[in-house]
């Protein structure tokens, strides 16, 4: 069978890191035999090499290629790509992985569409990755309809006869920005390039020592050479025009004037400040022609203008008023409805905790000289902020808490100037109502079990930010009730720590408030079990309970069904399987999964030959809770001990 894809995954002491790669790859949909995984250690002194040779012994798609360390990734993917067989190759970082179906999807996709390059959507654990470039597939993008610039990491797919038709390579040794020189030539030469955005093929995960290579501080004459390798790739295959300094401002907003902003710029060592904002000013001068900067948001414009006329001063004064600014969003009314939530909230900026104000008049003007001072440039932001309010828009966010996976959710956006009483100034604020279908939030199918946080996306003038929605009502835990959903039981709910806005699926216990009921209104009828439980159903539901009673243990099916704002559980009970026992009560939402998950229930049923009866379960027998009370006692004593003694040995 030929191979259709060769991941090759560049290898420098990953230690255990290696391990969720690893699995990632051998769990791929693809068949095993129309792929393979080429590891290349470049020198590894950790337990890495050994690590990867037990592997490949045992897995024929493993091929393990070992060399003198070269001092970063470029040479190891050059030799990955000269010893792979397959008709696209694929880069993976050691500490990162791979979506379950991302090979198979990717492979598809780029042959459906003759692709030469194909972009799988990112997610980031801990690391920021492109958000507009997946908003939706792009089965034709090119740079110049699509952000393809915001992507320039090698964590992407190319057709092998691409890049040695082209002669495409990374640039070896050690170095930064090899991916960028990379991988923007390859865009540029590319007879297409496509994006799958409705599915998650490639996880960036940040490691828990920060030691991933992006992660490193930057040399800053070392780093802007290398830069200066990607814009002449630039100049060599486009023309001066448009597109050309279209490109050119992605490595002006992102590596030049992003850098120099707010908290980021200010957290930097004064000697590095002063360097990094030498070398930008160098390079800003030498290769960005003013309409390159004319192009970006205000804010932006503001701080690029400072670079050029090398104003460092003015420039940390600036990130100083930017430090200040914070994006919130309110919520509101929060609500199920038809089986979808609906969520209410108003998004607005800060600066110091209150709300940002801004002139009662705002007029757009071209920013053709640097401000001549702080004062001005922040006036100059907020006329033209409010002048540019009908374009500022608002994009609700489901991300899953483990992943960081985020999925759009639909939003409709209306925007309000709220003047300040007595002060010629006004308030830009954003107000929204989202929804949420649980059952159709990952690019159409249901949400996985797990925590999901909700976020607020906001663009209102020369700034892009997010926000977690909150805080809700202070002791409050679940913001409405929790409801079935697709076989799912979906609480939304405020986190402890700082009362924002999450879902919990399929975890949530307690908080359902299942302890809640009450046994003396259920009853048993007719042979049949019916119970008020404080859950949202929007149809019919198919159920299944549970009982258990002295290791003997009876599955019934049963129906949720909707009544006011909870569900009626009836279950037909087989009275001639239960009689003489005492039996517990739990119930799953989904009795056709292959483990489904069962919900106790605070009360139990007591059968004779021919009836049942709701009773009170009986709790632990106390010598049960005597010993287990005395098992939590001395755990807090060792465990207080333990402290102790750990604080000794420190000092």
């Amino acid at each position: 069978m030929p191979v259709k894809v060769s991941v090759i995954v560049p290898v420098y002491n990953p230690g255990p890191y290696i391990e969720d790669c690893i699995t990632s790859l051998l769990e791929q949909s693809l068949p095993p035999d129309e792929y393979e995984a080429i590891f290349v250690d470049d020198g590894s002194t950790d337990a890495t090499p050994a690590r990867l040779d037990e592997l490949a012994a045992k897995e024929p798609r493993v091929r393990v290629i070992h060399q003198e360390p070269s001092g970063w990734s470029g040479k190891p993917r050059n030799v990955g790509i000269e010893a792979a067989r397959g008709e696209y190759v694929m880069f993976v970082d050691n500490d990162d992985s791979l979506g379950t179906e991302a090979l198979e999807r990717m492979y598809g996709y780029g042959v459906a569409h003759g692709a030469d390059v194909v972009v799988g959507k990112m997610a980031g654990k801990g690391r920021g990755v492109p958000v507009e470039l997946f908003r939706k597939n792009r089965p034709r993008a090119s740079v110049e309809n699509a952000p393809l610039i915001d992507s320039l990491t090698p964590h992407k797919m190319f057709r092998k006869a691409f890049l040695d038709e082209t002669g495409l390579r990374f640039p070896e040794g050690r170095r930064r920005l090899e991916d960028h020189v990379f991988v923007v030539e390859a865009y540029l030469r590319a007879a297409n390039v496509s994006v799958i955005g409705d599915y998650v093929c490639y996880y960036h995960i940040r490691r828990d020592d920060a030691s991933n290579a992006g992660f490193q501080q930057l040399d800053p004459v070392g780093y802007f050479k290398n830069l200066r390798e990607a814009l002449d790739v630039v100049e060599e295959y486009t023309e001066p025009g448009p597109v050309r300094d279209s490109l050119h401002r992605r490595w002006l907003r992102v590596e030049m004037v992003e850098r120099l902003r707010g908290t980021r710029f200010l957290k930097m060592p004064e000697e590095y400040r002063r360097k990094l904002f030498e070398e930008i000013h160098l390079i800003t001068a030498e290769r960005f022609g003013p309409s390159v900067a004319a192009g970006m948001q205000p804010t932006q414009q503001v701080v690029a203008a400072l670079i050029a006329a090398d104003r460092y001063d003015d420039t940390v004064a600036f990130a100083e008023w930017e430090a200040r600014l914070a994006l919130k969003a309110r919520p509101g009314k929060v609500e199920w409805r038809s089986g979808r939530l609906r969520i209410e909230l108003a998004a607005e900026f800060t600066a110091g905790g209150t709300p940002l104000t801004f002139p009662g008049g705002g007029v757009r003007a071209p920013l053709d000289e640097p401000p001549p001072d702080v004062t001005e440039a922040v006036a100059r932001v907020g006329a033209d902020t409010v002048a540019r309010f009908g374009r500022a828009g608002l994009d609700l966010l489901v991300r899953e808490r483990s992943t960081g996976a985020q999925y759009f959710q639909p939003v409709e956006v209306t925007r309000e100037i709220v003047p300040v009483e007595d002060s010629g100034k006004v308030r830009l604020v954003l107000r929204a109502t989202g929804t949420v279908d649980p059952a159709a939030v990952v690019d159409g199918g249901p949400l996985r079990a797990g925590l999901w946080d909700l976020y607020a996306r906001v663009r209102l003038g020369g700034w892009s930010k997010e926000t977690r929605i909150g805080p809700g009502p202070r002791g409050e835990r679940a913001a409405t009730s929790a409801a079935v959903v697709g076989g799912q039981v979906v609480l939304p709910y405020w986190t402890d720590q700082h009362d924002n806005l999450s879902l919990d699926v399929d975890r949530a216990n307690k908080r359902l408030g299942l302890d809640r009921l009450d046994p003396a209104t259920v009853t048993v009828a007719g042979a049949k079990l019916r119970a008020p439980l404080p859950l949202r159903v929007f149809a019919e539901t198919a159920v299944l309970l549970r009982l258990t009673s002295s290791g003997r243990r009876v599955d019934t099916p049963g129906t949720l069904s909707p009544s006011g704002e909870g569900a009626l559980l009836e279950v037909p009970l087989p009275v001639g399987e239960l009689s003489r026992a005492t039996w517990r009560t739990a119930f799953s939402t989904a009795p056709g999964a292959a483990e489904p998950r069962f919900l106790p229930l605070p009360l139990a049923l007591r059968a004779d030959t021919d009836a049942v009866a709701v009773v009170r379960p009986s709790g632990p027998p106390a010598l049960s809770r005597l010993a287990r009370r005395a098992r939590r006692a001395l755990a807090a004593v060792l465990g207080r001990r333990t402290a102790s003694g750990s604080g000794a040995r420190k000092t």
